[in-house]
């Protein structure tokens, strides 16, 4: 089957290659056929180095597709379901499981030391163990969830991250207040989905900071009430809050000096949100003067914050009423082959989503 391959952490372009197969199938996984996926800018994250991943592997991790066989001891799914493919499941036992804290499950980690696809050359790992960038994935059957008829493939890709865990920042970490301010530093599509979520929670303001001018515009369409390059942020927080600094401040990119800027522009009592991933050796830091004596809130927020299942129904529930907005958040649509293109597009800022389509 063909897949997209990075053969070493560090290289940019991804090769589409024929002779991949997925293997692992057996009790408790299930085989799915993929038919549409996102391109996430974690997968690129994944394959600069950022985030931890053996190579070789393959990136994508933001998938929806049918199920095309099931295992012996798998309940609740079948062959020919529709299903979204969810990169951090929960198992249900461990500590996290059993205090509601689904999102800190770390058994869906452990998949990614194990590989589920080769080649006659050897082993090839899927991306937090998932791997979308193909025609099909062997995974637990805790990473396949069930959709409705009337979700398109290409809206459960995007429910399966990037909305998720936007939406989730603003409604279950941050828990954005009516009426109050907001400001979210970076606009793809997960900063775009924190923009929704604070505008679903009835937020007053909402200012979006990017450097990239198509993706402030964007972000005005899609609920900011303005739009700022990085320069203008401290003139738009003198402007709004009087020089006191935002109810609420989004780190959507996952640097420490963009999460330096959001904590300098939180209000004193107010809450920073950290819902970008970067890498291990990106130190955020703050006195211990200012922590105490600002008493602002720095809340990670893991996956959306909250129980992903419980999540997924909430975004399908706000897409079906209106209040959110999915298709237009998908601004390119690429064949596999296209896939280096979209990498490109991504890292320039051009695109907000793209949708891979196999």
């Amino acid at each position: 089957m063909r897949a997209a391959v990075l053969h070493e952490i560090g290289q940019d372009k991804l090769e589409v290659l024929d002779d991949v197969e997925a293997v692992g199938f057996g009790p408790g996984k299930v085989r799915l056929r993929i038919r549409a996926t996102g391109l996430c800018h974690s997968d690129v994250s994944a394959m600069s180095g950022v985030l931890p991943q053996p190579a070789p592997f393959i990136p994508g991790h933001e998938g929806a597709g049918e199920v095309l066989d099931v295992g012996d001891d798998v309940t609740g799914l079948s062959a020919g379901d529709r299903v979204l493919v969810c990169w951090l499941p929960a198992c249900g036992a461990c500590p996290s499981c059993k205090r509601g804290q689904t999102q800190l499950c770390l058994a869906g980690f452990m998949n990614a030391g194990t590989p589920n696809f080769k080649r006659p050359g050897g082993d090839v790992f899927g991306f937090a163990g998932t791997g979308t960038f193909t025609e099909e994935v062997v995974v637990g059957a805790g990473c396949a969830v069930p959709i409705p008829d009337d979700v398109p493939f290409e809206i459960a890709a995007l429910i399966g991250c990037g909305v998720t865990t936007g939406l989730g920042a603003a409604i279950n970490t941050a828990q954005v207040e009516a009426g109050s301010s907001v400001a979210v530093i970076g606009c793809g599509g997960v900063g775009i989905s924190t923009i929704q979520g604070a505008r679903v929670q009835g937020a007053a303001q909402i200012v979006a900071v990017d450097p990239v001018a198509s993706r402030r515009e964007a972000a005005l369409r899609f609920g900011a009430t303005e739009a700022v390059s990085p320069d203008e942020f401290a003139d738009a927080k003198q402007r709004i809050t009087a020089g006191e600094g935002f109810d609420y401040v989004f780190e959507v990119v996952g640097k420490s000096a963009t999460a330096r800027t959001a904590y300098d522009h939180t209000r004193r009592g107010g809450t920073l949100c950290i819902v970008g991933a970067g890498a291990m050796d990106d130190n955020f830091q703050v006195n211990m003067f200012e922590l105490f004596f600002d008493e602002k809130r720095i809340l990670p927020s893991m996956y959306g914050g909250g129980d992903v299942l419980r999540s997924y129904e909430r975004a399908i529930a706000l897409w079906r009423a209106g209040r959110i907005d999915l298709e237009s958040m998908i601004t390119h649509r690429v064949r596999l082959d296209g896939i280096n293109d979209a990498l490109d597009q991504m890292r320039t800022g051009e695109s907000l989503r793209t949708c891979i389509e196999l």
